[in-house]
């Protein structure tokens, strides 16, 4: 993948435009290129060429003067997303300048970009999990938000054939509320995980724990490699184990020959014909020279991630659309959703003193929903349910201050007693008072509105979470877990880094952006099928979803292309 084609011609039509390269927008170029459309990647950070330009692949803690942490420079280039704790000098390089590129908190929230060619795609958690009807029909059933206008029949053939590509390891459980996946072989869990597995399922009827279903090679696929356990997956994997854009994606639609990729561009609209009734490109922004380009397309697939391509809906306007491309409803911009998380509790755990592990293995347990499916599991207390995610290690043993000479290297090379973890990420509902807007008073450094956020928990994310403590140390404890804590950070929005909704689908164009194929209501021919799309937020990881309606969308896409009705 050294040779990428970056001078797109100015003016030129192309067949298609994504925007964005991150998980949905590397699907959907590769499933427009593969198709033969002449595809325009339209990028707004720089490329990141697989493997070569993996530059901290291989490092070690003691290759950076603070051993991984931030000069003080640093930490105010990322004073948003440094809230969060992700920041670290290996992976620095790979978040979005907050300086460069601000937003306004109407109340705190964290909002974590990448940009650069496979945006987050490089540093997801990639825990995939499929959604159930009882997550696309949750809305209908409680009254909040619309109506998905899909259910779990019309994504099932597309998550296999995504699965199937991306490669997913895991183990089938038979839980009709969480599909089982096309699965590799799964990670195997450690010796205190399977002993608190057997613990846990016994004393709680209806509860599982298992490996988490990862979007990790267990072995070698389309001539990827298999995971080495390095648990550096977040500097750009140069085996391709884990499934990201640059190593997986767009090599597949780069290789076709169709794609043409533009880094530094800002998106600064979507073009609207008013006499035409539709779409015809796309204006940017060279965010090197400032130079203004339209590019010209038959469809535009929408993929700059969920708060990006709403602010480029709203920023989108004609005098058809004169509050942003498809809101006719008003409902662009609201109903923006995120997981809670960092709720759980922690424990030391007794006896294994001469067991350990090999390897870091760059994936943990899960315990699925096991609250609110039905009538025999429903609460008093919250709509919906979460499930838990965590893991068991040994830490370093810090040698006694008083020790010295061979008895602290001694100290120093034990491995400290065993600990067992978990948190709980819940669903939060959506809520139309949780919004974006274009805020017009601050402006970039390109001169374009910002995004001003404004979005909480409501009663209901609180309800769930302080079950979810109380849950997790009731588990903990019945399980023999030692010096059981209970945390709740408190968090705000945006710390799960599952931002969805927005631009939402739905079965009314009254109440809705997309409609079920994730088509704009009033402008057919652009596709929405990043997190913005989503109608709700389920408590699963997102990500696989995305995959699957993004391959959907574009084979829709290309039908009715070819049917001439776009």
């Amino acid at each position: 993948m050294a040779y990428f084609n970056i001078d797109a011609d100015k003016q030129v039509t192309y067949d298609a435009i994504v925007i964005g390269s991150g998980i949905s927008g590397g699907w959907a170029a590769k499933e427009l290129c593969e198709k033969g459309l002449k595809t325009l990647v339209l990028e707004r950070g720089r490329i990141v060429q697989h493997v070569k330009d993996y530059d901290t692949m291989n490092d070690d803690p003691w290759d950076y003067e603070l051993r991984g942490a931030l000069t003080a420079a640093e930490q105010k280039k990322h004073h948003k997303g440094g809230r969060t704790g992700w920041g670290s000098k290996d992976t620095e390089h790979l978040w979005a300048d907050d300086e460069a590129n601000p937003y306004t908190e109407v109340k705190p929230f964290m909002w974590l970009r990448a940009h650069q060619m496979g945006g987050r795609s490089m540093l997801w958690g990639k825990q995939t999990y499929r959604w159930s009807d009882l997550d696309f029909e949750a809305n209908a059933k409680d009254g909040h938000g619309v109506d998905w206008p899909i259910r779990y029949k019309d994504i099932e053939p597309w998550y296999t054939y995504v699965e199937k590509f991306a490669g997913i390891s895991g183990a089938p459980l038979g839980l009709p509320h969480l599909p089982d996946s096309h699965f590799l072989p799964p990670m195997d869990m450690n010796c205190v995980e399977k002993d608190l597995k057997a613990r846990i399922e016994k004393t709680f009827a209806g509860r599982h724990m298992i490996i988490g279903r990862v979007a990790h090679l267990t072995e070698p696929l389309n001539g990827r490699g298999k995971c080495q356990y390095r648990n550096r997956c977040s500097r750009g994997c140069p085996y391709g184990a884990y499934f990201s854009s640059n190593a997986v994606t767009l090599p597949a639609a780069h290789a076709t020959g169709n794609m043409t990729i533009r880094p530094y561009s800002i998106v600064q609209s979507i073009i609207y014909d008013d006499t035409k009734g539709k779409a015809t490109g796309v204006r940017i922004i060279d965010s090197e020279t400032n130079e203004v380009i339209e590019y010209n397309a038959k469809i535009i697939f929408c993929n700059a991630s969920a708060l990006s391509s709403t602010q480029i809906l709203l920023n989108s306007t004609s005098d058809r659309h004169p509050a942003g491309l498809g809101n006719d409803s008003g409902e662009l911009g609201h109903n923006l959703m995120d997981h809670t998380y960092r709720v759980g509790a922690i424990g030391r755990v007794e006896g294994h003193d001469d067991s350990y592990y090999k390897g870091r293995r760059p994936n943990g347990i899960y315990i699925p929903r096991y609250v609110n499916l039905d009538e025999a599991t429903k609460s008093d207390k919250f709509l919906r349910g979460w499930g838990y995610q965590g893991g068991a290690g040994r830490g370093g043993n810090p040698a006694n201050e008083t020790s010295f000479g061979a008895s602290f290297k001694d100290n120093m090379l034990k491995p400290g007693p065993w600990e067992f973890f978990i948190t709980g990420f819940a669903e939060c509902l959506p809520y139309h008072s949780n919004k974006v807007s274009l805020d017009t008073t601050s402006l970039d450094k390109w001169g374009q509105p910002t995004l001003a956020i404004d979005a909480e928990w409501g009663e209901n994310e609180l309800a769930a979470n302080r079950q979810i403590q109380i849950d997790a140390v009731e588990m903990l404890t019945a399980a023999g877990v030692k010096d059981v804590l209970g945390f709740d950070n408190q968090h705000e929005m945006g710390n799960g880094i599952h931002e969805m909704g927005t631009a939402r689908m739905g079965r009314d164009p009254k109440t809705s952006v997309l409609n079920g194929t994730n088509q704009v209501h009033g402008a057919a021919n652009v596709f929405v099928t990043d997190g913005a799309c989503m109608t709700s937020s389920s408590c699963v990881n997102p990500s696989l979803t995305y995959m699957a309606i993004t391959a959907r969308a574009a084979n829709h896409a290309v039908s009715e292309l070819n049917k001439q009705n776009l």
